[in-house]
């Protein structure tokens, strides 16, 4: 995704000045999708009508220049940021499952994706991404209806030993067929997916709590702290205690 309009003194965007500016109206079509533009800064430049109603504005105006801290709980909010510069640094982010908060209060599950944006001088001035409600998706798609249990069971039971064949059997489905389920609609396996749960859970319980770590990869399911740390740095780049350090910091 190109912009070809970004001041070169300071990279602001100024997104209607932008040439491209129907193409992103575009994802006002979209419903069940949440699309932003943010400037290296995090700040909101663009998003579509389902981000401004996720966060409870009436419109792009009151949403421009407003950063995660200004509609998300702080510590969700600290997590975003943090995803984000590491976008701004090159990383992608594609698919992948995290907590967020909804209008109501309350906690879901979502699916996300993040792209560096990128000037005509190759330079990178922002991110863009898409967001999509895991349940309300399923809703619209029938064929996934099946996975709302599988979904449930592993967001209650997230911090117990969890297999295959358990959560086929509470889903009434064999486990090939659960498995062509998650992969078709999330784009990943049964285990892949308890897996995700439960480093976004061990997220949460690193900035909410003082817990030790070994602690924390108990309560989350893991086996052994090694293997946490292992996981945990596989999915965001960092170690649990870097990533802990991270947040006291920026206090």
């Amino acid at each position: 995704m190109l912009i070809d309009r970004a001041q070169s003194d300071n990279k602001r965007l100024v997104i209607n000045e932008l040439p491209i500016i129907e193409t992103l109206q575009m994802y006002d079509l979209l419903p069940d999708i949440l699309f932003w533009v943010k400037d290296a800064a995090g700040k909101v430049v663009h998003a579509n009508k389902s981000f401004l109603d996720h966060i409870g504005v009436d419109s792009l105006d009151q949403a421009i220049g407003l950063t995660d801290f200004d509609f998300a709980p702080r510590h969700i909010a600290k997590q975003f940021i943090a995803d984000d510069q590491r976008v701004i640094q090159g990383e992608l982010v594609t698919n992948r499952l995290e907590m967020n908060v909804s209008r109501s209060g309350e906690i879901s599950w979502f699916i996300t994706s993040k792209r560096p944006l990128i000037n005509n001088s190759a330079e990178i001035v922002g991110s863009y991404g898409t967001s999509r409600h895991l349940e309300k998706s399923s809703v619209a798609l029938n064929a996934m209806e099946a996975l709302k249990v599988p979904v449930a069971y592993v967001r209650d039971n997230y911090m117990n030993k969890i297999s295959l064949s358990d959560l086929a059997e509470v889903s009434c489905l064999s486990i090939s067929a659960l498995e062509r389920r998650f992969k078709k609609f999330l784009n990943k396996t049964p285990k892949q997916y308890i897996c995700d749960v439960r480093l976004e859970n061990a997220r949460r319980f690193l900035v909410e709590t003082t817990l030790p770590i070994a602690l924390i990869a108990d309560q989350c399911g893991f086996p052994d702290a090694s293997y946490f740390s292992r996981k945990f740095y596989r999915a965001f780049s960092q170690r649990p205690s870097e990533f802990r350090a991270s947040y006291l910091k920026s206090d």
